[in-house]
């Protein structure tokens, strides 16, 4: 609806297979038992990147309605919101340490479990969604450049 396209939608939900990367290696390396703790820590990640995902592809939208070329506005639309996103992702996984590190502990059932798989899926959205969704915007930006950059690559 933000992006009143398909295509952007789903650029956006890119976003969300890359936090579950990590929130799965989080069940995983806490004993791999999936809990409703972690499956609402499961819900808030997937809201932390999707939001990630569509402050940069308005970014994108915006610097590119400004006249600038895709490709220039992948790269200073990635540059300007990369300390947002940074800050984003430190100060909520700065916030989920202690929880997480009471994983195990009595009174902590709910807590820890969410935390952790919070922390693992920040970590692989964050990095993998500064990598990946300008890859992939750039690629689907307009189809004729990407079909003449394949071709002129063979």
């Amino acid at each position: 609806m933000a992006f009143q396209s398909l295509r952007l939608a789903l650029l956006v939900m890119v976003n969300i297979p890359l936090a579950l990367v990590g929130g799965v290696a989080a069940v995983f390396f806490m004993g791999g038992t999936l809990t409703v703790a972690a499956l609402v820590g499961f819900i808030t990640l997937f809201g932390i990147a999707v939001r990630n995902g569509i402050l940069l592809i308005a970014r994108y939208q915006a610097l590119t309605q400004e006249g600038l070329s895709v490709d220039e506005a992948v790269r200073a639309g990635s540059l300007e919101r990369l300390a947002p996103i940074l800050m984003t992702a430190l100060t909520a996984g700065l916030a989920l340490i202690p929880l997480a590190l009471g994983l195990g502990e009595p009174g902590t059932e709910i807590q820890a479990p969410m935390a952790v798989v919070i922390l693992g899926g920040l970590i692989t959205s964050t990095l993998l969604n500064m990598v990946v969704v300008p890859a992939l915007y750039r690629l689907t930006a307009s189809p004729q450049t990407a079909q003449e950059r394949f071709a002129g690559a063979g």
